[in-house]
């Protein structure tokens, strides 16, 4: 590969991973330019460790040939099980082992086989193996995403040339960063949905940083915790308070986030949520439409609890409607993206209700009396409160108790959540 063409495909990389060129696009593009360039390229497969949930990392594929392989793929921890085996069997194990950047393997020699992916790459043709490992030093770690992982084949019979072995040499650092750049930036991404919530994420990322930039909006808002929490935490051992948390956390948090909304904060066992647009009585089915999934996802947990031997519990959810400030409230050391304002202390307090009233949902009047006819036809009052804190008294409601007796009701109330 001539030098003019390694240093058009240097900038072309720094050029897109500048502008943001999405991995799979900047492998492709790459391993294009290579072989345009004169370099037998084959195959090529990169993965970088991130800082996710789930996954421990991503990687990238690219074949020569026509293949139903996805060129991205996620992975899950290599640190137990059959992924810890194939792990410790692979070529990248052994180079970390034994303090190697770079690793050649001929793939007609028998050892080949003791490490793992090798006896796939032999029966597609493949005769030459190439390893790199790009260690990013302390400075430029973040969580496990310390190296770039890469390798690149070839079918020719006496393998990759010298003159190709330098090119990529100098090739694949600056594919390295900007492969890094790139997953820094779904790093980033990924910790504001999880921590921050999903808009709120967005607009943290889009700049809104600033203490004490909020905008004022209408929203409606869900205040949910656990019933019987407590004496729960306090009747098991303490591994199996987070898994019990957790386990209702998922079902509330998956409910909100399937019918639009967005989980705002995790207070303990508590979670306030909010569900915005323009159209308020959109806004409202729509936070119905997550109660009813909750409820559903909620026996599905207790019916696997139960089996387990683990106790199991339910929600009490608040549901009100009111106008809120929503942005950067805190100090100049730490900002919590968030919604305050009065109608944020009612839906908590009108949550806290249901104890007193024996019911796992209510609503405010706010909320019933912006839902169409058919809505409001569903909710049935449960009196009028002096909520603590709060200087008004105000009525509350919960679902018509025939949702969940009579099958033909419970039926139209969710076509009408569906409609």
């Amino acid at each position: 590969m001539e030098l003019s063409s390694r240093v058009e495909l240097m900038n072309w990389l720094v050029g897109q991973g500048l502008t943001g060129l999405p991995e799979p696009d900047l492998i492709r593009g790459f391993c294009e330019r290579c072989s345009a360039g004169g370099l037998d390229l084959s195959r090529m497969m990169a993965f970088i460790d991130t800082l996710h949930p789930i996954y421990e990392g991503r990687g990238f594929r690219w074949s020569d040939r026509p293949s139903n392989e996805s060129d991205t793929f996620e992975y899950k921890s290599s640190a137990e099980g059959d992924a810890a085996k194939n792990w410790r069997r692979s070529a990248f194990h052994h180079m970390l082992e034994n303090g190697h950047d770079e690793f050649q393997l001929d793939l007609a020699d028998d050892a080949a086989l003791k490490f793992s992916m090798m006896a796939d790459l032999i029966d597609k043709g493949h005769r030459h193996f190439l390893g790199f490992i790009h260690r990013f030093g302390d400075a430029g770690t973040l969580g496990q995403m310390d190296c770039f992982y890469s390798y690149f084949a070839t079918r020719r019979e006496r393998g990759f040339t010298d003159g190709e072995l330098e090119a990529l040499r100098d090739l694949v650092p600056p594919l390295a960063l900007a492969i890094k750049s790139a997953q820094q930036v779904d790093i980033a991404r990924t910790l504001g949905r999880v921590y921050l919530g999903r808009d709120a994420s967005e607009q943290v990322l889009r700049g809104r940083i600033t203490r004490g930039v909020t905008e004022r909006i209408n929203a409606v808002l869900w205040f949910s915790d656990l019933r019987g929490s407590t004496a729960i935490s306090e009747s098991i051992g303490p591994d199996e308070i987070i898994p019990f948390l957790n386990d209702y956390a998922e079902a509330s948090i998956d409910a909100i986030h399937e019918a639009g909304g967005d989980v705002l904060k995790l207070i303990g066992d508590g979670v306030l949520a909010i569900f915005t647009g323009e159209d308020m009585a959109v806004a409202r089915r729509a936070a119905l439409a997550a109660e009813h999934r909750f409820r559903l996802s909620t026996k599905e947990v207790n019916e696997r609890r139960s089996k387990e031997g683990r106790p199991i519990t339910t929600a009490y959810i608040g549901l009100h409607v009111g106008e809120v400030f929503y942005g950067n409230i805190g100090s100049e050391d730490r900002l919590d993206f968030t919604v305050v304002g009065p109608a944020v202390n009612e839906v908590s307090r009108i949550a806290s209700m249901c104890r007193s009233v024996d019911r796992e949902l209510l609503a405010s009047e706010a909320f019933r009396a912006g839902l169409d006819t058919p809505g409001r036809g569903y909710f049935v009052s449960t009196g009028r409160f002096a909520l603590r804190g709060i200087g008004h008294a105000q009525d509350l409601y919960t679902l018509d108790p025939d949702i969940a007796a009579d099958e033909v009701v419970a039926g139209k109330y969710e076509r009408y959540l569906a409609a």
